[in-house]
């Protein structure tokens, strides 16, 4: 048997002890965990009041299903999520998670209310004088109409008369054929309204980029992992991805300024808009009526990604910070209510000026702190391997890493700037994946050969006596 073979052999052997059963958790994870769960905050209640909130109840039935009877979004696959955490989760992974799991309607103010855990993502319903303006209708078009039955039944029947896209990311257009048809739209019954540029964004992401996307996004979101404390427990943003159809309809209207203020359904509405913080085409909405602001996904209940590992453009950190800096002179002093696409809604004008303060904070001091290690001659993996936030930000819950991490942003930061993580040298000439597959491949054979030639018996008569090593 050729040392090739041999290695594939105990390759594969290895990622089939992998994919069996999960393992509990080992001794050191275990005190790891408890050692963390020790320096947590929990004192802190206010995400559970926030999260809590106005809730008005969830489907009798809790699977969602598509066309064809598979299930596309079962409300009930996070109740595992109770009670203390056990060791084979982070303790603060846990907590997050739990709140991320309350599903249902939920009363965000007296125009104003969300779907929540029926995706990765929030569906808003904002009553106008004849129907619904809807804010972000979820990844699949399943999940986006069960959540709208819910409201009917909760709130009465009402006709949609126009959806808003907060930005060019699936889970906020891709359950809209659940809610409109496009004959409405065509028709001019149902305005799509959306940032300049979100159709181009869109294809580019879903269409020319969208097959690697997906094999990475599998890996990203635990698509294939089943849900529980020794499986898939959280995105970080939301549960987990729907398994549902995801559709799209294009924009009939285009935002294209900070201050274009629309008037629809009685409703008065206006934008702020954020190119290449979150996305590359988003924006923000106030309702002046009613102090309230909606802050898309630029304001979140994690730090986000700068660079998402399932790909996409690197995001720019500094613009991210200077558009929440933007939001808070232009809103803060004047929003006594703000939602967003992904988590709970916070309430108070102190609370509201505290997080979106923090948060900024936060994404700046990356940015920054980035910059002057990589001047000062460090490359990405050495500066991921030191920064962190100061105590002063990391104790926000709504700082830490259930998305994005410090670490990987960090690296994002070096590449934006550097058009790589690796140090120059490296860069001019780089051997294909098989080459380097195959060097390490030859340099571990012989210890390869000798794991098998000792573990496998039912291998060892076909092979040589093992090698020295």
């Amino acid at each position: 048997m050729s040392w090739t073979r041999t290695a594939w052999i105990a390759m594969t052997l290895v990622w089939a002890g992998l994919a069996q059963a999960a393992e509990p958790a080992t001794s050191a994870t275990s005190q790891a965990q408890a050692a963390l769960k020790a320096k947590l905050p929990f004192e802190d209640r206010q995400d559970y009041d926030f999260a809590d909130h106005g809730y008005l109840g969830t489907l009798s039935d809790p699977l969602i299903r598509r066309a064809d009877g598979a299930i596309a979004w079962d409300l009930k696959a996070y109740d595992f999520l109770q009670g203390p955490a056990p060791d084979t989760v982070n303790p603060s992974l846990w907590h997050h998670a739990g709140l991320l799991a309350k599903n249902g309607l939920f009363q965000v103010s007296d125009h104003i209310w969300q779907v929540r855990g029926f995706d990765v993502s929030n569906v808003t319903f904002i009553r106008g004088k004849t129907g619904w303006i809807v804010i972000d209708p979820l990844t699949t078009a399943e999940t986006a109409k069960a959540a709208f039955a819910l409201v009917t039944d909760k709130l009465g029947a009402r006709p949609i008369v126009a959806v808003i896209y907060t930005h060019s990311h699936s889970d906020h257009f891709g359950g809209v054929r659940g809610i409109v048809s496009q004959a409405d739209v065509d028709a001019g019954k149902i305005k799509i309204i959306a940032p300049e540029g979100f159709l181009k964004e869109a294809v580019s992401e879903n269409v020319i980029a969208g097959p690697a996307m997906n094999r990475r996004a599998q890996f990203q979101f635990g698509y294939k992992l089943t849900p529980g404390p020794t499986g898939q427990v959280s995105s970080g943003i939301g549960q987990g991805i729907a398994k549902g159809t995801i559709t799209l309809i294009a924009p009939t209207l285009s935002i294209d300024h900070t201050g274009q203020a629309l008037h629809i359904d009685g409703v008065n509405m206006l934008f702020q808009m954020t190119p290449g913080t979150e996305a590359p085409a988003e924006m923000n909405l106030y309702f002046p009526d009613w102090r309230v602001l909606c802050m898309a996904e630029n304001a979140n209940v994690s730090m986000h990604n700068v660079l998402t590992p399932r790909g996409a453009l690197v995001r720019d950190a500094k613009a991210w910070a200077d558009d929440l800096t933007r939001s808070i002179d232009l809103f803060a002093s004047r929003t006594d209510i703000m939602f967003t696409s992904h988590g709970w809604p916070r309430f108070g004008q102190g609370a509201i000026k505290a997080f979106l303060t923090d948060h900024r904070d936060a994404y700046k001091y990356l940015h920054d702190q980035s910059v002057r290690m990589m001047n000062s001659g460090m490359v990405g993996s050495e500066i991921a391997d030191q920064i962190a936030l100061p105590e002063v930000l990391a104790k926000d819950w709504f700082n830490r890493g259930y998305y994005g991490t410090m670490s990987f942003n960090s690296r994002a930061v070096y590449q934006r700037y550097m058009a790589g993580t690796t140090p120059i040298r490296s860069i001019w000439r780089c051997s294909p994946r098989q080459k380097k597959a195959a060097a390490m491949l030859k340099r571990w054979a012989g210890p390869i050969r000798f794991w098998v030639w000792r573990n496998q018996p039912s291998i060892r008569e076909t092979m040589p006596g093992p090698r020295p090593c």
